[in-house]
């Protein structure tokens, strides 16, 4: 209860903070609130923030085929042996602090980058340098998926005056087309129009974000005007909201799927059977329809918006407790008199972690909890943050784990799978799971420009993780928000980089 208090007196604190920064620019400020924590000044830790609000940008962006398109990098070249890059940066263009974009302030972001867990730390660079408007990276084997990872929000570049004398990033200063003018982690930031701003000007003068942790307040910020963005919405308030013709209530297939982690190195789940049991116990349909009401249960691992990674040629996964529990029969599993299955005198019991930020998760745990009951698994839902999956990954104690993952943080999906499926497994993808094949598979979408091996090496990845399960698919996802109706040009990015905030406009 004490807690519960202290919750509504911070969500109270949190919204009245936000109404007075709202205050400040009046009707003019496009009002943002989202999930997401501001973690600091830092890329490794609030990049995708900062990107999101166009602040920051990167040398590639994306286009709406998922293709890397020039950005602060106006063209690039690549040797014939594939271990040189160099990259053209775009002239005239200016940071906040108005410092010219340059090979130097370029080689200290990446650099930055490259020092901490991400993605280019991943990548087989072993130089990054340069002069005036050209960057040159240096591998030490060819690595075809380079622009996707320049693309990502951790590479994002900042004026050299961002650093103190100890190396620190103490300050934002970027060259997006708003430029920050407050910045109070963990819950809020606002930006203005950057005048200077190298491309087209945006039309919307100011904007504010506000991280908004429950889906509950978010809506009611929706709902009372107090927001004018509102991302990420649980599907109750949206059935709610959309009776509110103050709103619009865009909704998009997403390339980012809702799944089951699973310790494969866990005596309970270290049989394949086992975990195949497990997905077949799951009612994906119901699930979906129930908590996400809308048809999003997955078949495979990467939803159909994903062209040629979404492999028609898969078996898919279906719905099917009888066999189920038969299978768990056959792997020496006998149901108990409490209902939960026992084996050698140990009962079938996991603990799943799960995190309240995305609404829907809580919810499909308890679901997820119930179906397998019904064959004789007992389920420990854990409700924490975020930051206890991975730090239960990296002690092994993690056995069960449900969160939905963005396959498009970086253009190719390679990016994404190197951080998640390499040989030690990931935060967010494989745990103690290392099928033969697979390593060499993603070597390959690494190294090869050839059609048909790239093909082959795909089929061989998304069958194993078809086959042997490390992460179960559960439901496809849909990205939702609640839009003011005068709030016009807003459209909801595929590959959650952007807000939109550049092409947005005032009705008029």
């Amino acid at each position: 209860m004490k807690s519960m208090k202290n919750l509504l007196i911070a969500s109270a604190l949190g919204l009245a903070s936000y109404a007075s920064m709202a205050a400040e620019h009046q009707d003019k400020t496009v009002r943002i609130a989202a999930p997401f924590e501001i973690k600091g000044a830092d890329p490794a830790l609030s990049g995708d923030i900062l990107l999101r609000m166009d602040v920051v940008e990167t040398l590639v962006e994306v286009n709406e085929r998922a293709e890397p398109i020039p950005a602060l990098a106006q063209s690039w070249q690549v040797s014939a042996d594939g271990l040189q890059w160099q990259l053209n940066l775009r002239p005239n263009v200016r940071f906040h602090d108005g410092s010219p974009l340059d090979a130097a302030a370029v080689v200290k972001s990446l650099n930055t980058a490259r020092s901490k867990a991400g993605l280019l730390d991943k990548t087989p660079i072993t130089a990054i340098s340069g002069e005036g408007q050209r960057v040159t990276i240096t591998l030490s084997e060819p690595f075809t998926p380079l622009l996707s990872v320049l693309a990502e929000s951790r590479s994002q570049i900042l004026a050299l005056a961002s650093w103190d004398a100890q190396d620190n990033i103490t300050r934002i200063i970027g060259s997006g087309p708003f430029m920050l003018t407050s910045f109070q982690p963990p819950q809020s930031l606002a930006v203005k129009r950057f005048d200077d701003y190298w491309g087209e000007k945006p039309a919307i003068a100011a904007a504010s974000y506000l991280s908004s942790g429950r889906a509950e307040t978010r809506a009611l910020l929706a709902e009372s005007g107090d927001a004018d963005y509102v991302f990420n919405l649980d599907a109750a308030s949206r059935q709610r909201l959309s009776r509110k013709p103050a709103l619009q209530l865009p909704a998009i297939p997403v390339p980012r799927t809702l799944m089951l982690k699973l310790n494969a190195g866990d005596p309970l789940l270290a049989e394949q059977p086992v975990r195949a049991a497990i997905s077949m116990a799951i009612d994906r349909n119901a699930l979906a329809m129930a908590v996400l009401r809308y048809p999003g249960a997955a078949t495979q691992l990467f939803p159909p918006n994903m062209g040629e990674w979404h492999n028609n040629a898969l078996q898919p996964l279906q719905f099917n407790p009888q066999q189920a529990a038969q299978q768990l029969q056959a792997a020496g599993w006998k149901m108990g008199s409490d209902g939960v299955l026992a084996r050698n005198g140990q009962r079938f019991s996991v603990t799943l972690l799960t995190f309240p930020d995305r609404p829907e998760l809580p919810l499909m745990a308890m679901v997820i909890q119930q179906q397998l009951r019904k064959v004789g698994i007992e389920v420990k839902i854990n409700s924490t943050n975020a930051s206890e999956i991975p730090a239960q990954h990296h002690s092994n104690r993690l056995q069960l784990a449900l969160f939905s993952r963005n396959f498009a943080l970086t253009p190719d999906p390679t990016g994404t799978l190197l951080q998640d499926y390499a040989e030690k497994g990931g935060d967010w993808g494989a745990m103690n799971w290392h099928p033969a094949g697979f390593s060499a598979a993603l070597h390959t979408l690494t190294q090869s420009t050839d059609t048909a091996e790239r093909a082959q090496a795909r089929n061989l990845i998304t069958a194993s993780l078809q086959q042997d399960l490390p992460v179960i698919p559960i439901a496809w996802y849909q990205q939702s928000a609640a839009i003011n109706s005068k709030l016009k040009n807003v459209t909801l990015d595929p590959f959650e980089r952007h807000f939109g905030l550049r092409q947005m406009q005032w009705e008029q």
